[in-house]
């Protein structure tokens, strides 16, 4: 397993928006698959980093795993940026699987009635398993 760390930090300052707000992770398992950890906010200012992030893994792998359980804070656009790539993979024909345990991510895609529009899986291993 192969693991590939992308910091994403903003142009404003340091006191304004802070480094940290979103944390972007992929580890490659195999050749066609990937696994990208979210952490932090995902809102206005961060969602086009999740889905130009999303967009690469999604070019070059045939299962992407999507693992938000480190998700503090998912706005529309950071629902939207999920959605585009999950219609992406669909038009590849690839796979886009959440694994969602976070609490405030899961109220957002309930609240918006997006959540049955996306393939869950209850662990990244379930979710590498059963991609295809």
């Amino acid at each position: 397993m192969t693991s590939i760390v992308a910091r994403v930090d903003s142009d404003l300052p340091a006191q304004d928006f802070p480094a940290d707000i979103i944390g972007l992770r992929v580890a490659e398992h195999g050749p066609d698959a990937r696994v990208v950890t979210v952490t932090g906010e995902v809102d206005t200012l961060t969602a086009p980093k999740l889905a130009s992030f999303l967009n690469e893994q999604l070019s070059a792998a045939r299962v992407v795993v999507v693992d938000l359980d480190g998700v503090e804070f998912l706005g529309s656009a950071g629902l939207s940026a999920l959605f585009e790539a999950n219609e992406l993979a669909t038009r590849e024909r690839r796979a886009l699987r959440l694994v969602c345990h976070s609490r405030i991510a899961n109220r957002a895609l309930e609240a918006t009635e997006l959540r049955d529009q996306f393939t869950f899986a209850d662990t990244v291993p379930d979710a590498l398993v059963n991609s295809f």
